[in-house]
């Protein structure tokens, strides 16, 4: 499914939908980045380091897709950086990346 809408506005929205693709056994998810709220790149908010924290904790692998050359603060620039050195949470530039990676773990 292709979602248009903001799937994640706020942790309440991220939690809400690990809970139900965890319960019904996904292991992996691809999310476009359109479809997280603006705030999930501002790292003071801290909304993107709490939800891809439980990702993390449930072991659901998530790839966000989209352009994210558009973010010039070094803070993102690193978290991106940071999180695409493991497994777990992957940001990539494209859906056939996000596959690859997919296919790698």
């Amino acid at each position: 499914m292709k979602a248009k809408e903001i799937l994640i506005s706020n942790l309440d929205d991220g939690l809400q939908l690990l809970v139900d693709l965890y319960y019904q056994d996904f292991g992996k998810i691809i999310i476009y980045g359109k479809n997280l709220t603006s705030e999930f790149f501002d790292l003071k908010i801290g909304l993107a380091g709490d939800i891809l924290q439980k990702f993390s904790n449930y072991r659901l692998r998530l790839i966000i897709v989209g352009d994210f050359s558009t973010y010039q603060g070094k803070s993102i620039r690193d978290f991106i950086y940071e999180s695409n050195q493991n497994q777990q949470v992957n940001f990539v530039a494209n859906i056939e990346e996000a596959l690859i990676r997919l296919s790698q773990s």
